[in-house]
């Protein structure tokens, strides 16, 4: 199996996700490729070699647009585009993650995924979620509690104790109407508010034209993707974008 990585931002950066990540996918027989260079990446991906595509990067436009009401304790978008970091997907870029999707490859979206492509709507429709300026949010980096559904059927979350770690809770946020949570998330240092504070959807499975599609909204940093309940976690849901049994899905 082989899996592309594309992540790295300038409030992630690539040293802090990506031996996790391939270490994981690695002990379950997944190759994984890195790339931090969003386009070259989407030309790796249109080569039609890779089974799964794993994103985690809040590439945007940074541009200083909020859209309805503005929630004062939200993040505001930046004064300026960063020249090393704003970034608009070309048409050639989008249509390799379609025909990735659309010829049998998977998504495992990751955290900072939904802030990414501001200008392409579409990719919040896969994904099942996006960023909202104005009104999206996250206490600062500091400890998260997650919980799962009591009594969950779903083999992603089968078993699966409540934990804390390390991370960002995203809050705020445009959420798909069919999104059916597998996982909540609130950050709980002392004096938290606004987005993020109080339980907000982390985790869900889903099906876009046909591919799977999961979105994990934890993994800022390996603290908290080497945490053995989010290690475990990371690891059904890459069994799962690939299809893999739910027997095989809950003993990962």
């Amino acid at each position: 199996m082989k899996n592309l990585i594309i992540l790295g931002d300038p409030f992630h950066s690539p040293e802090s996700q990506a031996p996790s990540l391939t270490a994981i996918l690695a002990s379950l027989g997944i190759e994984s490729d890195v790339e931090v260079d969003v386009e070259a990446g989407c030309r790796k991906l249109g080569s039609g070699k890779y089974n799964m595509l794993t994103f985690s990067a809040a590439r945007w436009r940074m541009l200083n647009e909020t859209s309805g009401p503005v929630n004062p304790e939200a993040i505001p978008p930046p004064s300026r585009p960063d020249p090393r970091w704003a970034f608009h997907l070309s048409e050639l870029g989008r249509d390799a993650i379609r025909k990735h999707l659309h010829g049998g490859g998977s998504l495992l979206a990751m955290h900072a995924a939904t802030i990414a492509f501001d200008d392409w709507p579409e990719w919040g429709e896969i994904v099942g979620a996006r960023w909202v300026w104005g009104q999206s949010g996250h206490p600062m980096l500091g400890p998260v509690e997650v919980q799962f559904p009591p009594g969950s059927a779903h083999p992603l979350v089968t078993d699966l104790p409540p934990f804390t770690c390390e991370d960002e809770a995203y809050g705020g946020m445009w959420i798909a109407p069919d999104v059916k949570p597998l996982a909540e998330v609130r950050a709980v240092a002392p004096g938290v508010s606004g987005p993020g504070s109080t339980w907000t959807p982390a985790l869900w499975t889903r099906q876009w034209q046909g591919a799977r599609i999961v979105y994990d909204a934890l993994g800022h940093a390996s603290p908290s993707l080497n945490h053995p309940v989010h290690r475990r976690v990371v690891t059904r849901a890459a069994f799962w974008a690939l299809g893999r049994s739910d027997d095989e899905i809950r003993n990962a």
